[in-house]
């Protein structure tokens, strides 16, 4: 028996909304990480974007395990010496939690054009309020 292999044109491809009300940052990240990848699919391939597109929707109110809040900080660096910025992530959740939910779930993806060209399916709101109603997104509650 031959192996199936997906092509990317034979693709079906679904629209999930998805409520963060609650959960955990990492747990979230991973379940979405692995929708946007296809591997809850049968017909996952690893060389092919066989992966659904993902609505997050209240990512104000995800929690954060133990001290992660006070503790964990977010970095960046300009290159230029002298140019690090540390955030702490309190301050990354009440202001930018969007961007803390994309940049979690883009660590878990894989380092490549494949994983870029997945991370673009992915839409995060901080409010409950979504801009995707045309596309008709199927409500899908994460188990923990």
């Amino acid at each position: 028996m031959k192996s199936f292999m997906a092509h990317p044109e034979t693709v079906q491809r679904k629209w999930y909304l998805i409520d963060a009300n609650g959960m955990v940052l990492g747990r979230l990240a991973s379940q979405v990480a692995s929708i946007l990848r296809g591997k809850n699919k049968p017909t996952f391939t690893p060389h092919v974007d066989t992966g659904d597109h993902v609505i997050v929707i209240n990512t104000d109110k995800i929690v954060l395990t133990g001290n992660k809040l006070e503790q964990k900080e977010f970095r960046r660096h300009s290159g230029n010496i002298g140019n690090l910025h540390v955030i702490k992530y309190g301050k990354l959740m009440a202001e930018r939690s969007d961007f803390v939910v994309m940049r979690a779930v883009k660590g878990m993806l894989p380092k490549n054009s494949l994983g870029r060209q997945m991370l673009k399916k992915l839409r995060v709101y901080k409010g409950s309020e979504h801009n995707n109603q045309a596309q008709q997104p199927e409500v899908l509650v994460l188990g923990e």
